[in-house]
Formats: C-alpha cells, structure tokens, sequence
C-alpha cells in the first residue's frame, strides 16, 4: 500500500482561478494589481525563484517588478522599501533573501508596510494573525492549510506535530492550526524522542530545513505527512524533509517534493497581492466617501 499523495497543482489551479475572478473586478476599476520583489544577491537558486514568480504573475495579469540591487547596503534596501510602500501602484512587497553579509533581514522587514506585506513578514503582521486579526500569512505556512483543506484533510479536533519553529512557516502555521481548532505541539531541534510526538498526532509537517529528517520509525498508517522542505541533491534533484522512499509506503498521505507545498506557495503570493489590490480600493472609497460626507 503506498500513501495517497496531496498533489500541489489542484490546489494551486484552484487558487489562480481565485485570482483570475479578483482580477478582472479590478480591472473593471483600471486596477492593475502589482508586487514588487526585492533582491539583493547574485544566488541563482534565488533568481531563479524570483523569475517563476515573475513568469506566473504574467500569465495572470499580474504585474511584477524586480528591483535587483545588486549587493546593496543595509539603508539602501531600507531606502527601496520606504520607497515602495509609498508607491500607490505597489500592492505588494517582497523582500528576497538571502540578503548581503552584515545586513539585518529583521530590521528591514519592520518598514514593509503590512497592508503590502504579501509574504507575512514584518513582525507587526504575524502579531495581528497570532491573535486572529486580519493579516497576510507567509504563504508557505498558509500553502500548507490550503493543501489540507483541499484534500479534505480533518483538523478540528485533530493532533498536529509541527516540526520547525521559524517565524516563516512553524509559528506562524501553529497559528493558523489553531484557528481552525487543531491541538498543535510545536517540535524543534531540542525536542527529545520526536517520534513520540509524531507517532500520536494525525497529521504531521516538517518544515525543519534538514533534509531526510523524518523517518519510517517515526509515522504510523494512519499519519497525514506534509513535507515542506526543499533541498538539491548533489545530483541536483529535489528533496525534501521527508525520507520519502521509505515513509511512504507506510503512511496514509504525503505531500512530495517537488509538486507539494511550493507549487501553491506561489500562486498564494500572487493571490495576496490581488487581495492587497482589493483592500486598497477598498480604503480608497471609505476615504472618499468619509470626504464626502464630511463636507
């Protein structure tokens, strides 16, 4: 018996319809949605990531800019940013990393301005979405509820190990977990017998960055496994967190990689960027309509 796996592309195809509809609303106002990335580095690996976002982003009306800054300063990227948040025509910001040695990455993302924050970033952001306000979520971390969802994937009620802790996919998805009335236990790299925590919970992600982390011993028949890590082999494949060969003929359902958790990570970035668009026609008529009234 091999497990069931939780394919990205109908979730991510799902998703761009979401925005193929917001789209064309907002054409209607001769909106034309935009993200700006920001990239500070000569890693391929990274501009190669950025131009998917750039390539998918066309093929929705969506317009992307890369403002590459080649290997800039601390106060210049600064600069870019307060720039960019002021920039009526910008929806959405996307600060890449890696960034340039001696650059603080949590300094810079504080002045992303949240209504533009599109990859839940800036601190402010991931405070107002651990206490259920209105906030984008790192897209990878919501990448993994729109997988469950999809897949019809229970949660209420459910056990959920998380194994990763970092601002960009463990705390934040602890989060969005809870939400939705999961009991989460948040596992790291001190956590002492793993598969104690793993074994009993019915779905469980690893999102640790260490590739092969998770093992046969560790996941029962019944565990719904979500691999979020991405690794190139020395070969220059794919791998992930998961030592997928030998988990999954054992589990209940996997996401793999590739063609899992990234492939709607994406789409979900663009979605964000269409729902910042959104929100900002949005303000821009209660401010015309306050104006209005006040006259």
């Amino acid at each position: 018996m091999s497990a069931r796996l939780l394919l990205g592309e109908p979730v991510a195809e799902k998703v761009r319809q979401r925005i193929g509809g917001l789209v064309t609303q907002l054409a209607a106002e001769h909106i034309t949605p935009k993200v700006a990335v920001i990239v500070a580095t000569d890693n391929e690996a990274t501009k190669w990531y950025v131009g998917s976002i750039a390539r998918a982003a066309a093929k929705l009306s969506v317009a992307c800019e890369v403002f590459d800054l080649g290997e800039a300063t601390e106060e210049f990227i600064a600069e870019t940013i307060k720039t960019l948040n002021a920039d009526e025509l910008i929806h959405g910001i996307i600060l890449q990393t890696p960034l340039p040695q001696g650059v603080d990455v949590s300094s810079l993302v504080k002045l992303i301005d949240p209504a533009k924050d599109i990859d839940g970033a800036n601190p402010v952001s991931l405070g107002r979405l651990s206490v259920g306000q209105d906030a984008f979520a790192p897209a990878t971390a919501r990448s993994v509820i729109e997988i469950l969802e999809h897949y019809r994937i229970a949660l209420s009620g459910k056990h959920v190990a998380v194994i990763g802790r970092s601002a960009v996919v463990g705390k934040p998805l602890a989060q969005l977990l809870l939400q939705r009335d999961a009991t989460v236990t948040i596992c790291h790299s001190r956590t002492v017998n793993l598969a104690e925590h793993t074994r009993r919970a019915a779905v469980c992600v690893v999102a640790a960055g260490q590739p092969h982390l998770l093992a046969s011993n560790e996941v029962t028949a019944h565990s719904v496994v979500i691999d979020v890590g991405t690794h190139v082999t020395e070969s220059g494949e794919l791998t992930g967190d998961v030592q997928s060969d030998s988990v999954q003929p054992l589990v209940a359902a996997l996401s793999p990689v590739p063609g899992g958790v990234g492939t709607v990570t994406t789409a979900l970035l663009l979605l964000h960027t269409v729902q910042a668009a959104t929100n900002f026609l949005e303000r821009s008529r209660r401010e015309e309509w306050q104006m209005s009234a006040g006259r």
